[in-house]
């Protein structure tokens, strides 16, 4: 049977789970996402992306379990982003695919931008499954991140 992939609010409880999956050294290997501690992880996820209103934030849920989140912000140079992160026991599984699309259809604003890490294959993948396209690299100080854009004519 397939696992049910499910979208819902994030609690303040899903926190620590977020916390743990944001220092598997895997994902941060494959993310080239510097983990935070503690306190600044917590207070990040409360006061900027919890407590924001322009902020779209889901949680991923696989046959109730907690898998990962999902959110979309607007960046201060005015465009929309997303950003995803799925605990590694949900890797590989199309998992990704299948809350990706569900959350696509929540946050409709267009272009939509995503910038993972150029060595990041399998999320590069992902966006492009889904219609977004190719727009450049950008450089975060030490990583090279590809761009890409989902236009509204998708």
């Amino acid at each position: 049977m397939r696992e049910q992939v499910r979208l819902r609010d994030v609690e303040v409880a899903d926190l620590e789970v977020f916390l743990a999956q944001e220092h598997d050294p895997e994902a941060v290997r494959r993310s080239r996402f510097q983990p935070r501690e503690r306190d600044r992880f917590m207070t990040h996820w409360k006061e900027r992306i919890l407590g924001d209103p322009d902020v779209l934030v889901r949680a991923v849920t696989v046959d109730g379990e907690l898998a990962g989140s999902l959110v979309a912000w607007t960046a201060d140079d005015g465009r929309r982003f997303i950003g995803y992160w799925l605990g590694r026991e949900f890797w590989g599984r199309g998992i990704g695919s299948r809350a990706l699309a569900l959350f696509l259809e929540e946050e409709t604003a267009r272009p939509l931008y995503a910038d993972p890490y150029v060595g990041n294959s399998a999320s590069v993948r992902l966006l492009e499954r889904h219609g977004f396209r190719r727009a450049g690299s950008d450089w975060d100080g030490e990583d090279e991140h590809v761009v890409l854009v989902l236009d509204g004519d998708r």
